[in-house]
Parts: structure tokens; sequence; C-alpha cells
């Protein structure tokens, strides 16, 4: 298997639980990955330390940038990353990926994700869905993007609220091109 170049953008949505799961998952996956670069929106922070309780971002061992860190590699496609995941995704940074707008360093490599024909996977996490989140979703689903819903199953009988997020991101990481090792419906 190629090792992947991956992009992790964490917006201030509700979910930080998904984005702690995802990121220890991805770190016991580094031999399947070349580069991995996170983005943090401030607002990201803010809502990790008040949903988790902590700063744990902070201890993760790959390459944080900046927001407005227009200098990071992945701000262009000449350095090939494959798969861009925002997770999780609020609808405003939905709503300016689907109108092209890239003001900041998470919108811009989700543009070139896109531009690129390169894998994007929005994990959405906002409910109820309004017309203008739906159209939104939409217009990323034509444009090659993949809408992830942070919706958990139940069919493994997860026991924590970390199992339950692993759910989702067990997904995320399928839908990466990863190798997970999670819970197959009526498969041995």
């Amino acid at each position: 298997m190629e090792k992947r170049k991956i992009i992790v953008a964490i917006t201030g949505a509700s979910g930080s639980i998904y984005a702690k799961v995802l990121l220890n998952k991805l770190s016991r996956l580094n031999e399947n990955i070349a580069a991995l670069g996170v983005v943090m929106s401030e607002n990201a922070k803010t809502v990790w330390q008040h949903e988790l309780g902590n700063s744990d971002y902070e201890n993760f061992n790959f390459a944080f940038y900046s927001k407005n860190d227009f200098m990071a590699p992945f701000a262009s496609g000449s350095t090939r990353y494959d798969t861009m995941i925002v997770c999780p995704s609020s609808m405003g940074t939905l709503g300016r990926i689907a109108a092209g707008i890239s003001d900041d360093l998470i919108t811009r490599a989700a543009d070139v994700i896109l531009k690129e024909r390169r894998k994007l996977i929005l994990v959405v996490r906002d409910t109820p869905y309004n017309l203008i989140h739906i159209n939104n979703m939409k217009i990323i689903t034509e444009a090659g993007g993949i809408i992830c819903p942070a919706t958990p199953s139940f069919y493994s009988q997860p026991k924590s609220f970390e199992e339950l997020a692993a759910t989702v991101v067990d997904r995320i990481l399928d839908l990466s091109g990863l190798p997970v090792n999670t819970f197959r419906w009526n498969e041995n």
C-alpha cells in the first residue's frame, strides 16, 4: 500500500470527541502515512476544551498549521496530498467550501483537494439540516467530495463515548483508504 498524505482540519462544530478519536487512530497508522498536517481553528480549540475538558490536541506529534498559514505544503496541489478530512465540519466551513471561498487554510486546502480530484471527506455534525445545508452538501458531492455525517452506529454495541465515536471514525478511515480493524456487519 502506498503511503498516504493526509490533511486533517478540525473546525468549531460540536463533536471534538470525533477529532480526538481520529487523531488517536491516525497516530497508530503512521506506517501507512507519509505526511499528516493538522489545522485547528481557534473555535475548534475552544470547543475541544469545553467538551473534553482538556487541551490534549497539543500532545499529538503531528505537524500543526495555523489557520492562516498559506505557506503550508497542502495549500498547493503540487505537494500531492491525497486526502483531506474535515472532522468535525461546521456548516459555515462546509458553506465556504461549497461556495469556493478560500479565505483560510482549511477552505484553501479543501479547494485544492477538489480541484486536483482528490478525496475530501466532510464529517458534518449539525442537526437538523436546513435547505441551505442540504444544497451545500449537494454542491460538494457533485464536486467530488464525500459527506460523512457524524452519525454513529450501534450494532457493534459500543460501551463508551470513545467506542461510539469510533464507529464514525472507522468509517472515515475506510473512506480514506486506510486499513482499519473494526466491526463489520455479519462478518467474523
